[in-house]
């Protein structure tokens, strides 16, 4: 099989790095997992695997670590609580609890053994990826649009004829220095080719205003590459650093996805994120605008 053949294989499976410690949210993920902070009324990782099954994925690898125990709970039955949902006949609560428990086969979870950064989770998940393409879903990462955000990353894959794809957002030049930021080449409206990328650049060294914002698609020969990558930023093995080297053999796509983004991993982001969908919900929305407003008068 060429090796245009094999970029063109369909995104099928997503990794989700779920073992970080939470510490910017601490000290409420001193015994929760992040990913288990209620975004309204469920937790954030419901919002993320939502997406990705509105994008079409089959097959999510949760790369975990200790204390996450409770994220595979999560997505399996709760016996007694299902039960005494049945009896008291609530049944809408229990039809939308039912419907988050996978398909035979559609999770797995493997563990990160030391936190030793994003791109060593990636590279954790290897053996069940296998020689395809695949999605990078950050689990504390929100993002509100109306088409699934990785969604519209896929449908780019397929326009662009595969390769690898980058969800970025436009973000003032003041704050360039907290993220990965790529430097777009040939601009076509929300997409560009990538010529490069830095990880938390230096103030005033960024190549654009285009921070990487949790959402990639990536093709298999990164693992060979994570696997002999050197601690970069933080100390860690970070995956921008194997994604630059990659850019040098294969095409890098970069697009400015529709939405607004909700960093979930900020205490403030996560405040935002519950105000912001509360007001979006139909049943909600008018009690959660009296209820700020009430606040904001106080």
């Amino acid at each position: 099989m060429s090796a245009d053949e094999m970029s063109m294989k369909p995104v099928r499976k997503a990794v989700l790095p779920v073992a970080g410690l939470g510490t910017r949210v601490l000290p409420g993920t001193k015994t929760t997992p992040k990913e288990l902070l209620n975004v309204v009324d469920r937790p954030i990782l419901s919002y993320i695997v939502e997406e990705g099954r509105k994008a079409g994925i089959e097959h999510f690898v949760f790369v975990t670590g200790r204390s996450k125990g409770a994220i595979e709970d999560y997505f399996d039955h709760q016996i007694e609580l299902e039960a005494q949902l049945e009896a008291k006949g609530k049944t809408e609560i229990l039809e939308q609890l039912r419907a988050e428990l996978p398909k035979p086969g559609e999770m797995s979870f493997v563990r990160q053994m030391a936190p030793l950064g994003l791109g060593h989770a990636v590279w954790c998940a290897r053996d069940i990826i296998g020689d395809e393409p695949f999605a990078v879903m950050l689990p504390d990462v929100i993002v509100d649009a109306e088409r699934a955000c990785l969604g519209q990353l896929i449908d780019l894959y397929n326009k662009v004829g595969g390769g690898n794809v980058i969800g970025v957002e436009e973000v003032p030049e003041s704050e360039t220095h907290k993220y990965g930021v790529v430097a777009p080449g040939k601009v076509d409206g929300r997409m560009a080719t990538m010529t490069g990328m830095v990880e938390k650049p230096a103030k005033g060294t960024a190549p654009s205003n285009w921070a990487i914002a949790g959402r990639y698609i990536l093709q298999p020969e990164i693992f060979a590459l994570l696997a002999a990558q050197e601690k970069g930023a933080g100390n860690e093995i970070q995956l921008t650093d194997s994604m630059a080297k990659l850019m040098q053999d294969q095409a890098f796509h970069a697009y400015v996805y529709e939405g607004v983004t909700h960093d979930c991993g900020d205490k403030i982001g996560l405040l935002r994120a519950n105000v912001a969908l509360a007001l979006k919900r139909a049943d909600l929305g008018a009690a959660a605008r009296a209820a700020v407003e009430a606040a904001l008068k106080a």
